[in-house]
């Protein structure tokens, strides 16, 4: 199966090529104006950020008769270096390529990244689950019951290894209480489940990687995260700001009459960079919405897309194109302005902050990394802000 994910990624990446956000632009119905070819980056094939991608795809084809290309990406940084390189305008990403890449935190506090100056479009906000799987073999019921058992570690992934951290936190467990497992990427990790290398990963319930674990040998549990405990929420928040209690519905094994106390944040988020074209982002924005009842079903997770499911004050700031659709629309509020503001003004004192770094100083990586990390802390403490982390 591993071989076969290989000669995939090689297929997208032969057939991928880069487009401009200045490429010539086509005017299709609903006056939404788009280059003939868009390319985002999305999570390995088979993952739910991919699966939504190629839906979304289908119905940009047909409405607009405009080709999306999609490339996999095995954690963050491959799907963040496309972007940041101009090979592709948008990612459907995670927290980790969103958030931690805005905070220029883990893999982002690395000499060749820093704070980035990420843009969110829209959030997916569906049924789903966002949070830790593990195999009903193990016996497994709470976030209690991962103590000794084996858990993956993604390389490269800082936001699925983090989103592991905090929910751990949240029954006052870390990586030291389980027996980290190392996988080169989310798809082999979540195959490891059903190969039984590892016990649980982190994941959304929408994955195809998670059905496939559920018709396994092995088969599925969520392990429940209670809504109750909020000193455990306390706790996991503290490491994961992003999380929020929910009852999941939408997934493997999950439905309305049988939900699952866990918890979740967006995902994925469709991002640019902020020098992104203003009027790529706005139209882009526009198709999304206006082509959404051709693809809200095409795969699971694609109804999170919808207009009413959107947060306008979540922990990266939106880009001025999707801005000026979302004020047309009527939706955009002072109160969105302001948050808006501020996270605009966490991302200059990040970007300050790291331009004050003497990267060619000869320091190692890990010296490096270890002088960002107070910089960063002392840069936000002083602009009253709260670091989150300050270290990792």
């Amino acid at each position: 199966m591993q071989d076969t994910r290989k000669l995939v990624r090689r297929a997208f990446a032969a057939a991928f090529f880069a487009v401009s956000a200045s490429a010539g632009v086509q005017s299709f119905a609903a006056d939404a104006k788009l280059p003939a070819t868009l390319a985002w980056s999305a999570y390995d094939v088979g993952s739910a950020g991919y699966n939504q991608a190629v839906g979304i795809g289908n119905a940009l084809k047909q409405k607009y008769n405009v080709s999306l290309r999609v490339l996999p990406g095995k954690n963050d940084v491959s799907r963040d270096l496309p972007l940041r390189n101009g090979q592709v305008q948008f990612t459907a990403n995670g927290v980790g390529g969103a958030y931690f890449a805005q905070e220029g935190t883990y893999d982002f506090g690395a000499k060749s990244w820093g704070p980035q100056p990420v843009r969110a479009l829209l959030l997916n906000t569906s049924d789903q689950l966002t949070t830790v799987v593990a195999a009903k073999d193990t016996g497994v019921k709470t976030i209690a019951d991962l103590k000794g058992k084996r858990v993956a570690w993604v390389i490269g992934a800082p936001s699925l290894n983090q989103n592991v951290s905090a929910i751990l936190a949240f029954a006052n467990l870390g990586w030291n209480d389980v027996q980290k497992v190392e996988f080169g990427g989310y798809g082999p990790a979540m195959d490891g489940i059903v190969n039984n290398q590892v016990d649980a990963a982190f994941t959304t319930s929408v994955s195809g990687k998670v059905y496939a674990i559920a018709k396994s040998p092995r088969g599925l549990v969520y392990p429940s995260i209670s809504h109750k405990d909020k000193e455990g929420w306390k706790r996991l928040n503290a490491i994961g700001p992003y999380f929020v209690p929910f009852m999941g519905t939408e997934g493997a094994e999950l439905s309305k009459d049988h939900p699952a106390e866990s918890s979740a944040f967006p995902y994925p988020v469709l991002m640019a960079y902020a020098t992104q074209n203003a009027d790529l982002v706005y139209n882009m924005t526009k198709a999304m919405v206006e082509s959404f009842d051709l693809y809200k079903n095409s795969a699971p997770g694609n109804s999170g897309w919808a207009v009413d499911r959107q947060n306008f004050a979540w922990v990266i700031p939106f880009h001025e194109g999707a801005i000026k659709y979302w004020k047309e629309k009527g939706l955009w509020k002072p109160e969105h302005q302001a948050h808006n503001d501020m996270l605009i003004k966490r991302q200059k004192v990040l970007a300050t902050a790291w331009a004050a770094m003497n990267r060619d100083s000869g320091a190692d990586d890990k010296a490096f990394e270890k002088a960002w990390m107070k910089v960063r802390a002392d840069a936000l403490t002083r602009a009253g802000m709260e670091p989150i982390y300050t270290s990792w």
